[in-house]
């Protein structure tokens, strides 16, 4: 019955109004689907991000179809716009007061579970089910990714403190900054192989630009320093910092270069130089809405039927057989990866048995890497691959949490 009428609304209301207003009545309906479900997520202790996703499948066209494809498709620059919020963001985590304490042997453990689990994923993907080149090293890299705020909200909820927690922190922040560089440079490589002109310029001109990126964005940071000092209201400091932020994302865009690195960059130049952790406060509560549209049409992309639909089937393997892999395979690699970093840099026995534990949260960063590079390959590939991690990210999403909770308090951080 309540379908039934949601239906006749849509139909009624929606169908006959102008564009302009179906726009603005799409974009009320996803926010307000994904806020309704996170009061029942909350009563599960699930992180909002997995009741965004869960409330885009339900409103999507494999659910109760109230949003239009055309309004999707015109709405993938979200992707970018949330990619940008979520690195600047990543950014404040490089703050070197607190980095500068083991940095050296963080590194080598966040090179060690992120390489590790991406060179597994591969050689799984690739080497024993024959899947494609192109999708197997983009889904690797994304594999090594790990969502910093699934594990920081946990931390501060349970004001968890000690050498464990200084260590994850550091191992989250170098992690997504390895996995983004591996990612760009893999995306660069998959489109060139899919157009069959791939050659050894394909790797390193994407590493060159990727460091013209980070230079570009640090002098951003700078720039940003140089226009907010502290006369200006709180209202005009996030409104320059956005400008800022946007306008450089869409430069990026023009050249075609994606703007993670960049904008981390950005944040992690500007927090060093400025000690301003005020001007990310503001921004961390201008960017939840902006943050939900994106996970909400991240799963009104989710496709439930190409689950078991061999046409989405990636060398005749079905998707749900390529999750249950991506997610066990990951699994493995992420904890193995942490513990051997840990036995390298000789970590006390508490933090090598529990570090892996902290870092299977994935959802934000992945997710978006995950659109961007469907968005880039296009076709069932792309449509194929942004499905596989969004439906690994929601299952992170539901054991992420508690894992972190319980490492958090097997290494007695609280």
């Amino acid at each position: 019955m309540i379908v039934n009428l949601l239906h006749f609304l849509k139909d009624s209301l929606l169908v006959q109004v102008p564009e302009n207003t179906r726009i603005v009545m799409y974009l009320a309906i996803m926010l307000l689907s994904g806020f309704g479900l996170t009061r029942i997520t909350k009563l599960m202790h699930l992180p909002n991000v997995t009741a965004y996703i869960v409330s885009g499948v339900l409103i999507g066209p494999h659910g109760l179809n109230l949003i239009s494809k055309e309004f999707i498709e015109a709405t993938s620059f979200l992707s970018d716009i949330a990619l940008s919020l979520i690195a600047f963001s990543a950014g404040q985590f490089f703050k070197m007061k607190r980095l500068k304490r083991g940095i050296i042997p963080s590194t080598i453990i966040a090179l060690s579970e992120t390489l590790l689990c991406s060179l597994l994923m591969f050689f799984v993907f690739y080497v024993i089910l024959k899947v494609n080149l192109p999708f197997s090293l983009i889904l690797s890299s994304i594999a090594g990714t790990t969502a910093p705020t699934s594990t920081i909200m946990t931390i501060r909820q349970k004001k968890a403190k000690g050498n464990f927690v200084y260590t994850l922190i550091q191992v989250i922040a170098m992690d997504d900054l390895i996995s983004l560089l591996s990612f760009s440079v893999s995306l660069s490589v998959a489109i060139g192989l899919m157009h069959e002109q791939f050659i050894l310029k394909d790797v390193f001109v994407p590493v060159f630009y990727n460091i013209i990126i980070i230079v570009a964005g640090a002098l951003a940071g700078l720039l940003l320093k140089f226009l907010l000092p502290d006369s200006r209201s709180e209202d005009n400091r996030l409104i320059i910092a956005l400008a800022i932020l946007l306008g450089f994302s869409g430069i990026c865009a023009i050249y075609d270069v994606s703007p993670l690195l960049g904008c981390m960059s950005m944040g992690m130049v500007y927090i060093n130089i400025s000690n301003d952790e005020k001007l990310f406060e503001q921004v961390n509560i201008f960017s939840p809405s902006i943050l939900m549209l994106f996970f909400v049409r991240s799963g009104i992309n989710f496709n439930m039927d190409g689950l078991f639909n061999s046409s989405l089937a990636i060398d005749s393997i079905p998707l749900i057989i390529l999750i249950i892999v991506y997610f066990t395979v990951r699994f493995i690699g992420k904890y193995i990866g942490a513990f051997i970093g840990c036995k390298i840099t000789d970590k006390d026995e508490l933090t090598t048995q529990n570090l892996g534990l902290a870092l299977y949260p994935q959802a934000g960063v992945a997710i978006a890497l995950a659109a961007m590079a469907s968005r880039s390959l296009k076709g069932n590939l792309g449509l194929s691959l942004e499905t596989v991690v969004v439906a690994a990210s929601i299952l992170y999403e539901f054991i992420g949490p508690a894992m972190a909770k319980s490492a958090l308090k097997r290494a007695k951080t609280y």
